[in-house]
């Protein structure tokens, strides 16, 4: 109550007779007290609302260390201000914070795009859904034995992630780079068998996305995760021959998602992790960390 007088310019006793629900008054001081100071009022009343009702709330949040898990634990002050305990459980898989999400276990998951959520909803029968995007990370393609895509060797040996949309978009940067070509059409549904032409008769190593970086040494190049490719220490400035362009049809398609069971899409704690995720806070956090390895698209 305190805050809506100091806040009033005018009419102090109608604001605090408006503040009360008050219907009765029609003082001339009422009838000109500013517009500002009115939705001020209403502002922060529903402000108080909504921390009384998730005062006590605690979400568990299944995701990916680098950089989901950090871009959680940097907006956990924003939710505890609105009485909402924010628990991150962190995996190093794509496939265990789906089915967690899936179960219950945990309220929501942040660490995938929307092809692969759409392809891991129809390959195993869960009921996930987006509450909206956060952030996208570009893929590179990091050195192994080999450093120059300029003078690849022929026979070369390229990692790629094994799951299907990760693939796709390995591969299309690869021929983005002029190294293959795809099948006009494939897009980002592309796997090996729509490589067309292949000039330096490279060879495509299917290995698990989180195992790229630990293979790296081992083959003459890897197209790597963002995330996983944080989290083994590589740079996307510094370390990446090449990365998906942000005109590209990945970067348009790859957003990383807050994602969460159907039905709790609206869920007030929901959105309020949601709000958290896209504040000016979690753009300047994501900003002056990643070294353009996490773009926020918010």
């Amino acid at each position: 109550m305190k805050k809506l007088i100091s806040v009033a310019l005018a009419g102090t006793l109608a604001l605090s007779l408006a503040a009360c629900g008050s219907s009765a008054s029609s003082s001339a001081a009422e009838s000109t007290a500013p517009a500002e100071s009115e939705a001020a009022s209403t502002s922060e009343a529903a402000s108080e609302e909504a921390t009384s009702d998730l005062a006590g709330t605690t979400l568990k949040v299944a995701a990916s260390p680098t950089p989901h898990a950090e871009i959680l634990n940097a907006v956990k002050d924003i939710l505890a201000e609105q009485g909402i305990t924010l628990e991150v459980v962190e995996f190093s898989d794509y496939v265990q914070p789906n089915l967690v999400t899936e179960s219950g276990e945990v309220d929501a998951n942040y660490f995938q795009h929307g092809p692969y959520l759409e392809s891991f909803n129809e390959e195993n029968g869960t009921h996930l859904v987006s509450v909206g995007a956060i952030h996208y990370e570009p893929f590179g393609i990091y050195p192994g034995k080999s450093s120059d895509l300029e003078n690849i060797a022929d026979g070369a040996v390229i990692a790629v992630p094994n799951d299907t949309t990760n693939e796709a978009r390995a591969l299309q940067l690869l021929a983005a780079q002029g190294i293959i070509t795809v099948r006009d059409g494939a897009g980002l549904t592309a796997t090996v068998n729509d490589i067309e032409e292949n000039p330096h008769n490279v060879k495509i190593e299917e290995i698990e996305a989180a195992q790229l970086p630990r293979t790296v040494a081992d083959v003459d190049f890897a197209v790597i995760n963002g995330n996983y490719a944080m989290e083994a220490g590589f740079s996307v400035g510094k370390d990446a021959l090449a990365i998906e362009d942000a005109s590209s049809e990945a970067a348009q398609t790859y957003a990383n998602l807050l994602v969460v069971k159907e039905g709790n899409e609206n869920d007030p704690a929901i959105q309020a992790l949601f709000a958290a995720l896209t504040s000016d806070t979690a753009k300047d956090y994501i900003n002056n960390t990643y070294d353009g390895a996490v773009v926020p698209i918010f």
